[in-house]
Order: structure tokens, then sequence, then C-alpha cells
């Protein structure tokens, strides 16, 4: 992974879960890492641990900021090679129960903001013919689950705007991949435990068996470190004929 040393990175969402972990790995590879998200406390904290790092609150709701943010950092570190989209939310109700305005907030999120940064980033990776984009979508991207309209709709979009992103930036040296993975042990997971139980009529204690991990092959929750790892992979040179592409790493779940 030598070939990262001295790439400038933005990580969404990088706060806490797999973000942090994102940013993390990359950091270890030598990557300047420039760390998101509204959580300013565990952010900076985030920022402090890794060496040449740095943290920018951004409401991925707000355009604005979210264009700010690519802005600064070329300001600040003189270019961006490298965009993690990882920031999101999760809400668990059935769609006649669902609030139009928790439906918006994920769109906005997961969807419309990775479109605002990667439109933001590129023109500066065009300049040096390189770049690495990478979506962290879901399972979710790929098939289906009941009471989460507006997560997996985010998710199947953001399938979408990898492929066609990845055709459109070929040519300047840049590839877009979207990075599958089944539940993984993070924050996010671990709140929806009380609304899927709720929803589903049992237990908490119970939701991880009967809910979360029963689809996989391997029953078990992936870690932060695992996908974080595939995204450095996909950012190396070493995969730099991968783009396009939906890396699944989920357990066995699509292998049905």
């Amino acid at each position: 992974m030598s070939s990262l040393h001295g790439k400038v990175a933005i990580v969404t969402g990088a706060a806490s879960g797999i973000g942090l972990a994102v940013a993390r790995d990359l950091a270890a590879q030598g990557v300047r890492v420039t760390i998101s998200d509204v959580d300013v406390e565990h952010g900076r904290a985030a920022a402090a641990e890794l060496s040449d790092a740095r943290f920018q609150a951004a409401d991925m709701t707000k355009p604005d900021e979210v264009r700010t943010l690519v802005s600064s950092t070329i300001e600040v570190e003189g270019q961006v090679d490298i965009l993690i989209n990882n920031a999101g939310i999760q809400y668990v109700a059935p769609i006649v129960e669902f609030p139009e305005e928790k439906w918006r907030q994920i769109i906005e999120i997961m969807l419309t903001a990775p479109f605002l940064l990667t439109q933001a980033v590129l023109p500066d990776m065009y300049k040096r013919n390189w770049g690495r984009i990478i979506n962290i979508a879901s399972v979710h991207a790929l098939l289906a689950s009941p009471f989460k309209s507006a997560y997996v709709t985010a998710k199947h979009g953001i399938l979408g705007l990898t492929r066609t992103t990845a055709l459109e930036v070929a040519e300047h040296g840049v590839t877009c991949n979207a990075i599958c993975p089944s539940y993984v042990r993070t924050p996010l997971v671990e709140k929806q435990i009380a609304s899927q139980a709720k929803i589903h009529g049992i237990p908490e204690s119970e939701v991880v068996e009967k809910i979360m991990v029963t689809e996989g092959a391997i029953k078990r929750l992936l870690e932060p470190v695992e996908v974080a790892q595939l995204a450095t992979y996909l950012c190396s040179d070493a995969a730099s004929g991968i783009t396009g592409s939906a890396q699944t790493i989920d357990c066995g779940w699509t292998a049905h």
C-alpha cells in the first residue's frame, strides 16, 4: 500500500464505526485524512488520535457545508485524492408509518450528499489524473429488507451513482466502487436493536441472531476493520482495474 503515502482523503461519518475504522486504516498507510462528522466531540478526538489528520464538521443535509468540506480540504491540504462516502443514519418503520421528514433526511445524507461530494472532488482529481471514490453501501444496495424503505432506497441509489461515476471518470485515472457489507458491529447497528425487536415482536436479546445474521452463511456481525481494509485495498494501485463494482463483504448473505 506504499502507493497511498502522501495522498489526501476525506472520510464522512468518521467519528465512529466504519468511518473511523477507514480513517485509521488509511492513516496507517501514510494518508492525510480529513475526518468529517456532525459529532464534533468524537470527531475531534478521532483526528487527535491519528497522525496527520484533521477534523471538519459538516452536516450532510446542508449542501453548503458539503461543498465547503471539499473546498476547505483542498485549501488546507492542496488536493483531494480519496473520497470515502460513509455518513449514514437508519430509521426502522413500516412504510405507512414512515415520517416524510425522516425519508428526506436519509436520502439527503446517504444519496444527495455523496453526489455533491463526488461532484466537488472530481475536478481536482482530473487535474492530477488520479482519484479513488469509495461509497460505503450495504448488502441492502443489492436486496431489500422490510421496514427500511428510505435506507434501502438510498443504498440502491448509491450503487447507481457508483456505476455511473465509474463510467464517466475512467479516462481521468479515477475509479469508483461501492462496498456492500452485511451488518457491522457499529453504533448505527446497535441503535437498531430496540426498533427491530419492537417491529418483529421479539426480545432485544434475539435481534442479532434472528434478524441480523440469519441470512448469512457465516453467523456473525462484521467488524469495522474488515470493511476498512477492503476500502484501503480499493484505494491502492493494486486495485486500479476495479471500478464500478459492488464489492460484497456479507458473510455469504447474497450467495443464496
